[in-house]
């Protein structure tokens, strides 16, 4: 059975035939074909090559075009400064002052070198896997986006302090967030994840307060342009859930410090739990110990809607042994 139907009868809550393991790969996935973090972050040809590695090599379920958070910042007009080994580096704030949030213009995704990067890769991957494979587009969340326009300690304290001009800056960045995610659709993506990292920062009252509905909106945009959709937002969201389970998504990551149960409690049965071993675990354990936390975690997962991936992106120094202990442990669930 082709991987994008097993996909679409986990969310849709059918019973499957096997568990689907989509861990997240980025510089990893750049070294295993002889590219810098660099390479991958600038050249959609070098992303659509890693992730065919990945998908042949490591048995990987889903296609990716996750590589770092400056896609739509660069659009917005910051400078981007990529690194061979590293993430790429924002070199300046697109928004300083309040004037700036009422001027900014919300880009075309197709005109814009790096988000049409990622449109793309998401076209290539779509052409070689055809209906066999899931391509994951990626997104940046509102107040993500928002941070990466004018900083992370800035737009908490705009939080607090002007309200009225943050969610302005949010709702322009929501909007580019459906054009960007309409276009990675349009060139064959099946699914759109979100990061939204910085919502860990921010309490229950401040979330529900500023994002809950926008991430609705756009939740239900993706869902309208026909793609399913999966939230990630890294940290301990513990106590964010209660009100993450409200908002539609299909597909829910969830980071090692979140307790998988006590989620699966709040949540309920119906989103997709993805997770949630410690990357740092998958590298430093051994083969076996790797295989047997894998397994620990899918017996806990029986019966329940559940796809195997650390808790963040696989490290670069993962031990090649390390990532195939993983798929073999969801191969003999």
């Amino acid at each position: 059975m082709k991987k994008k139907q097993i996909l679409n009868q986990l969310v849709a809550g059918q019973q499957v035939s096997e568990i689907l393991f989509a861990p997240i790969l980025m510089h990893f996935a750049a070294r295993q074909i002889g590219k810098t973090y660099g390479e991958f972050a600038s050249d959609y040809r070098v992303l659509v090559d890693a992730n065919v590695h990945a998908v042949k090599e490591f048995g990987m379920d889903i296609a990716s075009l996750i590589s770092d958070p400056y896609r739509e910042t660069s659009a917005f007009g910051a400078e981007i400064e990529f690194i061979d080994e590293g993430v790429p580096i924002c070199k300046n704030h697109v928004i300083t002052t309040p004037e700036e949030i009422k001027n900014l213009e919300i880009p075309d995704p197709l005109k814009k070198p790096r988000t049409l990067d990622r449109i793309l890769a998401g076209r290539e991957l779509s052409r070689i896997f055809g209906d066999d494979i899931p391509i994951g587009g990626w997104i940046e969340g509102p107040l993500a986006e928002s941070a990466d326009l004018a900083g992370v300690s800035e737009i908490l304290m705009m939080l607090m302090m002007d309200p009225e001009n943050t969610g302005l800056l949010m709702d322009k960045c929501l909007e580019f967030g459906k054009k960007f995610a309409r276009a990675q659709i349009e060139a064959g993506c099946a699914l759109i994840g979100m990061g939204d990292a910085i919502s860990s920062q921010i309490d229950l009252g401040t979330y529900d307060q500023f994002v809950k509905e926008r991430h609705k909106e756009i939740i239900s945009f993706i869902h309208e342009n026909g793609a399913l959709f999966k939230l990630h937002i890294c940290g301990n969201i513990t106590h964010l859930l209660p009100s993450i389970k409200d908002i539609g998504a299909d597909i829910i990551d969830l980071d090692w410090q979140v307790d998988i149960n006590e989620a699966r409690g709040i949540l309920g049965p119906d989103p997709v739990i993805c997770g949630n071993i410690n990357p740092v675990t998958v590298q430093d354990k051994t083969p076996e110990e790797v295989y047997k936390i894998s397994r620990d975690l899918l017996d806990s997962q029986k019966g329940k809607k559940f796809i195997l991936s650390a808790g963040c992106e696989i490290t670069v120094d993962t031990p090649v042994e390390n990532l195939l202990a993983m798929k073999k442990a969801a191969e003999e669930s």
